[in-house]
Formats: C-alpha cells, structure tokens, sequence
C-alpha cells in the first residue's frame, strides 16, 4: 500500500489517499477547503489513475470534513464514519463560522463503522479502531500488512490529541492509546491528523503525555 498526504484547510490537517497495485484507494479526512485544495486532490487521483472505493472520518471534527461534500459529489462515495461522531457534523457550519470562513452545510454520513470492521479495497485492508477520548466517535485505521496506523487526532508526534472539547475525555484517551495503539509493534508508523508521521517504538519512548 502506498500513501499520499495532503495538507489542507487554516487547520492544517492532513489529507491521506491510500493505495495499491490495483489503483483502488480510499480517501480519508477529506480536509479540502477550497477550489485550489480540491483540485490538487483530484488531480492526484487523475493522474495516478487511481479510483476512489471509499471516503472515511477519523472522526468528525470541522477541520476533518471540510472537503467531504467534495469527495462525495467528484467520486460517488458515500463516507463512512463512526455514529457517534454524527453530532459534530451537524454542527460543522457552526464552528466553522466561529474560526472566521463559511462552509456549505456538510453531507451526514450513512455508512457506519465500528471497532473491529474491515475495509477492503483492491488487494488492501484496513482495520477498524474505536478510540474514544479525543470526540465521540473517534476512529483509529489500521494496515497490519503494511506496519501502519492512521491515528487522526488521537496520538501525534510526541503528543496526544486535546481533550477540552465537546465530549473530550483525557482518562478515555490515554486508556485508547496504551489498549489499541501501544499494543502494536514498535515499528509501526503513526500516521496523524497533524504534523508528520511517528512510530509506536517512539512514542512508547518519548512521548512527554504517556
């Protein structure tokens, strides 16, 4: 599996397409906030001739769906996220307003995930893993065959994800991250919503939080 990140959106968020030798790929955090940032995903896709299976939520804070309507109209997907994040999307137009730019009311997902599901796409799977504590609803994906883990906003370089939000719990992540992502091999990659990519080796080492 191969992965491509982009950068999007004032929040600076990471945008990862995944895929494979069948050109199947998934996108996920769709984070593009304007007809430059779209452009720059599709054209990606295009020119790789990849073609897009799914469109998946870490979680459903503004800054992770901003593109989401986007991804949904240019590929026909329907995004999958878990439920309980649902409550965020409704309020995306909201809280974006309140950092100063407009969204267009965002599309609520009907596909659902939950721990333990399996994404597949071409000769790719991807793991599903609830860690709550960062938002309701929060997700972590995982490629076992390929030794990484998409983290969102659960675990970062050094860091952790900030609990001072709607439904953060700090005991409920620090829990998710020592039973689902501290349990994984230590050269694993943690590849997160912010900022460049970890290992679990490291973070077990280093990280200031754990």
């Amino acid at each position: 599996m191969q992965i491509k990140t982009f950068v999007f959106n004032p929040f600076q968020l990471n945008t990862y397409v995944l895929f494979d030798e069948t050109k199947s790929c998934v996108i996920i955090d769709p984070g593009c906030n304007d007809d430059d940032e779209e452009k720059e995903l599709d054209d990606f896709i295009v020119s790789n001739g990849l073609i897009p299976k799914h469109c998946l939520l870490t979680h459903c804070h503004v800054d992770h769906v901003l593109g989401l309507n986007f991804a949904e109209k240019k590929y026909g997907l329907k995004t999958a996220a878990n439920e309980e994040g649902l409550q965020f999307i409704r309020t995306a137009s909201h809280y974006a307003a309140a950092f100063g730019f407009d969204v267009d009311e965002v599309n609520v997902p009907v596909t659902f995930i939950n721990d333990g599901d399996e994404i597949r796409f071409g000769n790719s799977i991807l793991k599903v893993l609830e860690t709550p504590g960062h938002a309701a609803g929060s997700v972590c994906l995982l490629a076992e065959a390929d030794k990484f883990v998409i983290s969102g906003d659960v675990l970062f370089f050094e860091s952790i994800g900030r609990t001072d939000l709607p439904t953060g719990n700090l005991d409920f992540l620090v829990e998710s991250i020592q039973t689902k992502l501290f349990t994984l091999p230590s050269d694993f990659t943690v590849y997160p919503g912010h900022g460049h990519e970890t290992t679990i080796g490291h973070e077990k080492l280093n990280n200031p939080f754990l």
